[in-house]
């Protein structure tokens, strides 16, 4: 029997309520070698700073967290960005799409997109931007219809220290009835 996450959006108070676990989830991404701007070892006084400043940044409106919970784990989230110009109300940003390792191979990484997707098309944006350091990942973006502009060699650091390229893509939302 498959137990399927539950998806939802976390308020800003969930998100300071759930810093522990968040900041779990961030560490075990860091230690597995997920390029998502931390360097290992990932101290954990750190992951919480991040993720209080994220809370802050969901109580002004400006960021969106969607968590993929199992039972009493959380598994994974993801953060959609809102524009940060006047010029760009239509446009948000994908941000740091977390798995735990545990719980990898199960789809969470399509499910949270997806609600990404949802969550940006009832905000009414159409254009929806990420950047990916890993292979895995730019696939899975791939089959969800993501479109590739460029690589840019060497653009950040993997966990280890070593050089990474990142590859920037975008996705055109469209609007349902």
């Amino acid at each position: 029997m498959t137990i399927l996450p539950v998806i939802r959006r976390l308020a800003a108070d969930e998100i300071g309520q759930k810093v522990e676990e968040l900041s779990d989830l961030l560490i075990d991404c860091v230690e597995g070698g997920a390029s998502v701007g931390f360097m290992q070892p990932l101290a954990r006084e750190k992951a919480r700073a991040f993720w209080r400043a994220i809370g802050s940044r969901a109580a002004a409106g400006a960021h969106e967290v969607l968590a993929a919970e199992i039972g009493d784990f959380l598994v994974g989230s993801v953060q959609l960005v809102g524009a940060q110009y006047e010029n760009q109300p239509h446009r948000a940003d994908v941000s740091k799409l977390l798995v735990h390792r545990r719980a990898r191979r199960r789809g969470l990484g399509r499910a949270l997109m997806e609600a990404a997707e949802d969550l940006a098309r009832e905000a009414g944006k159409t254009v929806l931007v990420l950047d990916t350091a890993g292979d895995e990942a730019r696939r899975l973006y791939e089959r969800l219809n993501w479109t590739i502009v460029g690589r840019v060699p060497d653009y950040a650091l993997w966990p280890d220290g070593r050089l990474c390229d990142t590859t920037i893509m975008f996705k055109r939302v469209e609007m349902r009835d």
